[in-house]
């Protein structure tokens, strides 16, 4: 910059010949200022790098450009230039170029309309963020300055913009994801935008990366979900693009499709015109109303599970990551994520990393528990916690088995459906209230790494038409979205049967199951719909299920080991221990019902000071029964119980039954 900054004193000093209505002050100043200022140009100095050139040759600037960028550059880089840009614009302390002055300085006349295709909003230096032109004044007084970051970088400093740093993400190249080279061929052929969609379980921004390298191009991510609300998008683009140009590297914006929601042909617009190649990742497909011109459009490719161990392995460590772990469906990215996260923890904890502490962070860093619709138990379920015939619990380990291989499945393009239907998974769970359904669905969440999205139904009906449809739009698309097990409970009340159009209710509520069976076929995620009857559904349903569960009633033997389990996780008395053969065989509840119980004993149990024991599990189970409005047996449950009161005197109320006097009386 020093050579540039010499070249100035020339037309700096033909200006102050040409200013006749100079004070002799301020003419005498002048003249001394640039006496200082050639006798410090003339002097030998240090020579460093041309950036503002390397600039001009990645921007496309033509040379009054560079003699602008020069002027505006010139009073943060040298005070003595402040002081004259200061005394020729009439004032008497240092001050930036104005526009008038600039265009003095390098021979535009003022009246053409040289000054507003160099300077204007749309000048190809105010795009780039290279320039900034303050606004308010007349034109000609508007002042001309450089961003701080562009001052730093022509000084030969590239610390990073900080609104830039807050946003980056950091690649997980995989070799392979470009096919053909398609995408790494049309950056060296200079294609402007291509836009990678890349749905759940691809490798969009591996793919970006993987395609620049290729190319000899350095990569700059972005992610556009850690942008704030209210941030200036328009800014923000601009900077991005400015600070890939700084480093020579091409620019990947990922989530692009938030661009869309703001003012798409002005942003999109700005990635088209950026001075780099721009690879725009997204889940979402390209909209032709989004810009006239029709980008270079790839379709990322799923991320094997071999892809996946590769990249836990070098962020954990070989032997650390299980199968099941490899199987989770997170991008490359969200591995080195959670790796990071398990690590950290590990430290914190004192513990080793191993794969079920892996798995709990790729459960916390996979977005879905920012939501406050996902539901996030305090200790993820496990097969172990259900309950349940052998029959139900092989169909469950099979979904979750499904959903942990479907995109090793997809891959082979001859098993993808060509009919333009979705890859999802959707599951039917059936029976009584209390069966183990929603466990059921938590375990299996839990199983694939990913939150409960419960739908909550008073939030999705409304009795406006097309209201309802907006709502599950809503649901599904933040499904899709934050990676999410989608979960309707009491699915009979919006998935119910189609009936006889007989007014105009019916045809819109046949319209909404309609819309339903419509969009779940498309939906690219795990759905698992619980009802009560089965029956209710619509049948259409039922054909589009991949998987129908029944949960039945526990039989004796299934509420033996539904006690067993509930009582193991509290302390019981071992001088009036649980009868839990005679509770089975007497309680024919659901195991919601025998949780209840326990948990209501052991809260009766701590209130009094004591261990959990039979009479407090007797007192519950009354109470259990008469909350579900069902017959207390008249023996209230006591025939084989009667040894663990004997030493006790007093009265144990249960129901309308009375077991009163000594010891010896008991029974």
């Amino acid at each position: 910059m020093r050579e540039r900054l010499a070249a100035l004193l020339k037309p700096l000093t033909l200006a102050v010949d040409r200013r006749a209505d100079l004070e002799p002050r301020a003419k005498a100043w002048l003249d001394a200022v640039l006496d200082v200022l050639r006798d410090e140009y003339d002097a030998p100095g240090p020579s460093g790098e041309d950036r503002l050139a390397g600039l001009a040759d990645v921007f496309g600037l033509d040379p009054v450009d560079v003699d602008l960028v020069t002027i505006a550059a010139a009073p943060d880089l040298d005070a003595n230039l402040a002081l004259a840009f200061g005394l020729l614009r009439g004032g008497r302390a240092p001050a930036r170029a104005s526009v008038g002055l600039a265009l003095e300085l390098v021979g535009l006349p003022t009246l053409s309309g040289a000054g507003p295709a160099h300077l204007g909003a749309g000048a190809l230096t105010r795009r780039s963020g290279l320039l900034e032109v303050s606004s308010g004044e007349p034109w000609l007084l508007r002042d001309l300055w450089l961003p701080d970051r562009v001052v730093a970088h022509l000084l030969g400093v590239d610390e990073i913009d900080p609104d830039v740093a807050a946003v980056l993400v950091a690649p997980v190249p995989i070799a392979g994801l470009d096919a053909g080279g398609l995408v790494a061929a049309a950056v060296e052929a200079g294609v402007p935008l291509v836009w990678v969609r890349s749905p759940l379980g691809a490798g969009g921004l591996s793919l970006a990366a993987g395609a620049l390298s290729a190319a000899g191009v350095g990569c700059l991510a972005v992610d556009l979900a850690r942008v704030p609300p209210s941030a200036d998008l328009g800014r923000l683009v601009a900077i991005v693009a400015r600070e890939a140009a700084f480093g020579g590297a091409g620019l990947v914006v990922v989530h692009a499709e938030s661009l869309a929601m703001h003012d798409p042909a002005a942003l999109f617009g700005a990635l088209v015109d950026a001075a780099v190649p721009v690879l725009a990742v997204s889940a979402k497909p390209w909209q032709p109303a989004w810009l006239p011109h029709h980008p270079l459009v790839v379709e990322a490719p799923a991320v094997t599970t071999d892809d996946r161990a590769a990249v836990w392995a070098e962020h954990l460590g070989a032997g650390v990551a299980d199968h099941a772990l490899s199987t989770l469906r997170l991008a490359p990215e969200s591995i080195a994520d959670a790796a990071q996260y398990a690590r950290s923890l590990a430290l914190v904890t004192g513990t080793a990393v191993s794969a079920d502490s892996a798995r709990a962070a790729a459960r916390r860093v996979g977005g879905s528990m920012t939501s406050g619709a996902a539901s996030v138990p305090q200790r993820p379920p496990s097969f172990a916690d259900l309950v349940l015939p052998d029959h139900a619990g092989a169909t469950l380990r099979r979904l979750v088995s499904w959903a942990r291989h479907r995109d090793e499945v997809l891959a082979d393009g001859r098993l993808v459906d060509v009919g333009g239907k979705g890859t999802g998974i959707a599951a039917l769970f059936s029976g009584s209230p209390g069966t183990g359904k929603t466990l059921a669905a938590h375990v299996v969440a839990a199983e694939l790494g990913l939150d409960l999205y419960r739908v909550d139904l008073s939030s999705i009906v409304d009795k406006y038409i097309g209201e309802t449809e907006k709502n599950l739009e809503r649901v599904f698309h933040e499904a899709e979205s934050l990676n999410v097990l989608l979960f309707f409970d009491e699915a009979d009340a919006l998935f119910g049967k189609r009936s006889d159009v007989k007014d105009a209710h019916d045809r819109y509520a046949n319209q909404e199951v309609a819309y339903l069976l419509q969009r779940m076929e498309h939906f690219d995620g795990i759905t698992v719909l619980a009802t009560n009857l089965q029956g209710n559904l619509d049948p259409a349903f039922s054909r589009r299920m991949s998987f129908i569960v029944h949960f039945p009633d526990p039989d004796a033997p299934t509420r033996h080991r539904l006690w067993d389990a509930n009582l193991a996780r509290v302390g019981t008395d071992p001088d009036d221990p649980v009868q839990v053969a005679q509770l089975a065989r007497q309680v024919e509840l659901a195991g919601g019902d025998i949780r209840n119980i326990v948990l209501a004993a052991a809260y009766d149990a701590i209130g009094a000071g004591e261990a959990v024991g039979m009479r407090h599990v007797l007192a519950a189970t009354v109470a259990e029964y008469q909350k579900l409005g069902r017959r207390v047996p008249a023996n209230g449950f006591v025939a084989d119980v009667a040894a663990t009161l004997s030493g006790r005197a007093g009265v144990t109320r249960l129901g309308d039954t009375h077991i009163e006097g000594e010891a010896d009386d008991a029974g």
